[in-house]
């Protein structure tokens, strides 16, 4: 079968994901159509005049299949329906032609490391005997003791709380990430086959491309003799490790590749898979996905020696891999970089930045709110300025802060509930968007929003700063325009700046973007300027700006 998109119709829009300004929308939180405090498919739909305004190549939609929201929707029921409470099959349709004939492309998220407790098979693996079918489509051992009441091993969930969950009749399940979510066991052909199903399911109905979740972790071997939790730390992740990133999951991929190929122009995919950055090229090759998440950034403090080295590795890495790069600085499982930016740097501490102050309710370490928005416009214009693949996330583009003050019988992700005092969650990044200054919801919808919405948000509100110049919205919609009318060769070249809180870099039409990290002004190049993060100081460029100029 071959499907053309409307939006995708040309063999020269093969690549058109290379250098995309992609926008990642969390369907629950963007904009409720029936006033329920959810937001849905229709909502998206009502809002493409505006993402076509903010100019963006391409939406990224978070998973909007049914799910029992143990995970946000990342446990889900049905890999080829739409949630009820999101909408119906028809509102997906209908959704997909109206981002088409704005020129806009459809990338879904696929999760096929495991499903939700819920799904069809999985339950049909509860109701079946040990050393059934139904079983070997997951992850299921013997228990220790005398009768397996004992877990398999000492193994913990990255969520919290053991990895192993029993059944009752002996045997016990893996689940790396929530008790809902049960991995899927990729050893099985009957998952290879489903997946390719559901791939051609949703391109079918005009995807442009699909975004892999935990991408390395689908192709597990686990031993006989399973190893303690501090043995399997200390394994090294060289491609043999028992749960991650194995060498002989390009193999799935390389299965998938084919799937896409068989639509013109080919579905495109990205990986998220946090691996050693020298691991994650394959991930992106011509064979396989095409391109992986560079979240390098999202790790980064705002210091300008940091920000070459990933850049300059990154730039290598993807020209090695035949790929394009990626460039993230926000996303629904970080801390918001206007946030992360006003808290003290974490200058290499393998911490998650901002974890603290959130389990504080915002309180500790103090949060300087304007030079985190500050740093957070600048890094965001450099971002745009770099060959390859910008990843957006729905509200960066109003300089909305992290939310830290949820109450705690309002929140819903379960790293909260599974590590109390350890860590706070994600839901102050995935607070319901403000449209307007005043309302239940500020604009979200007629009633209430599912997550609560601070008080502050009428001033970050899209009706706020639309018509404001100097707004991070207005910010946002005219570097994306100048970006799609300058983007070139994905290629980018260092100018010395004689000061090392400096960068300065030239694209191959004459496009030079520098970024002042620290704290005196300094000078700009000749040329014609084009655009700024914030205002110059007479002639010179003032801390945590970046400015674009035509030289």
């Amino acid at each position: 079968m071959t499907a053309v998109s409307p939006a995708s119709a040309s063999s020269a829009d093969e690549t058109w994901w290379r250098q995309a300004a992609v926008y990642q929308i969390y369907p629950r939180s963007f904009a409720d159509s029936d006033g329920d405090g959810i937001g849905d498919l229709p909502g998206i739909t009502s809002r493409v005049p505006y993402l076509t305004r903010l100019g963006v190549d391409a939406v990224w939609l978070s998973p909007f299949y049914p799910s029992a929201l143990a995970d946000g929707g990342y446990d889900v029921d049905d890999y080829r329906d739409v949630d009820p409470r999101l909408g119906t099959l028809e509102d997906f349709d209908a959704m997909v032609a109206a981002l088409h004939q704005a020129g806009i492309r459809l990338i879904v998220d696929i999760v096929p490391n495991h499903t939700s407790n819920r799904h069809v098979w999985f339950q049909e693996a509860l109701a079946a005997p040990k050393g059934s079918p139904a079983r070997r489509r997951y992850v299921f051992r013997d228990g220790r003791g005398a009768h397996g009441e004992l877990p398999p091993s000492d193994w913990t969930s990255t969520f919290g709380g053991p990895a192993w969950e029993p059944v009752g009749d002996g045997q016990w399940y893996f689940h790396f990430f929530a008790t809902e979510q049960p991995d899927l066991n990729w050893d099985n052909p009957e998952v290879h086959e489903d997946f390719l199903t559901t791939l051609r399911f949703w391109a079918d109905r005009g995807v442009d491309g699909f975004r892999i979740d935990v991408a390395h972790g689908l192709a597990k071997r686990l031993p006989t003799e399973l190893p303690s939790q501090a043995e399997l730390d200390a394994l090294p992740k060289d491609g043999d490790h028992p749960l991650w990133d194995r060498d002989d999951v390009h193999d799935i991929y390389a299965e998938w590749r084919k799937v896409f190929d068989e639509y013109t122009p080919p579905r495109t995919a990205v990986a998220e898979a946090w691996v050693a950055s020298d691991r994650r090229a394959r991930y992106a090759s011509p064979e396989g996905l095409g391109q992986a998440f560079n979240f390098d950034l999202l790790e980064a403090d705002f210091n300008a020696a940091r920000f070459r080295d990933i850049i300059s590795f990154n730039v290598e890495l993807a020209h090695e891999s035949g790929s394009s790069s990626t460039w993230v600085l926000s996303n629904h499982d970080v801390v918001r970089h206007a946030t992360r930016y006003g808290l003290p740097p974490l200058n290499g501490a393998k911490v998650k930045q901002g974890g603290a102050w959130l389990l504080s309710g915002g309180a500790e370490p103090p949060l300087d709110a304007a030079l985190g928005l500050r740093r957070a416009r600048a890094a965001t214009l450099l971002e745009l300025a770099l060959p390859g693949s910008a990843y957006l996330y729905q509200g960066e583009e109003l300089g909305l802060q992290e939310v830290a003050d949820i109450p705690a019988e309002a929140r819903q992700d379960p790293t909260f509930f599974r590590n109390p005092g350890v860590d706070a969650g994600r839901d102050g990044c995935r607070v319901p968007l403000p449209w307007t200054a005043t309302g239940p919801s500020f604009g979200f919808g007629a009633a209430g929003a599912h997550l609560p919405q601070p008080r502050w948000f009428a001033g970050c509100s899209v009706e706020t700063e639309q018509s404001a110049p100097d707004s991070t919205l207005s910010l946002y919609r005219r570097a994306l325009d100048l970006r799609r009318r300058l983007q070139t060769e994905e290629e980018l070249t260092w100018i010395e700046t004689g000061r090392d809180d400096v960068l300065a870099f030239r694209r191959p039409n004459g496009w030079v973007s520098v970024t002042n990290f620290g704290a005196a002004p300094c000078p700009l190049p000749d040329g014609e300027l084009l655009l700024t993060s914030a205002p110059l100081t007479g002639s010179t460029l003032p801390a945590a700006t970046t400015a674009w100029l035509r030289c």
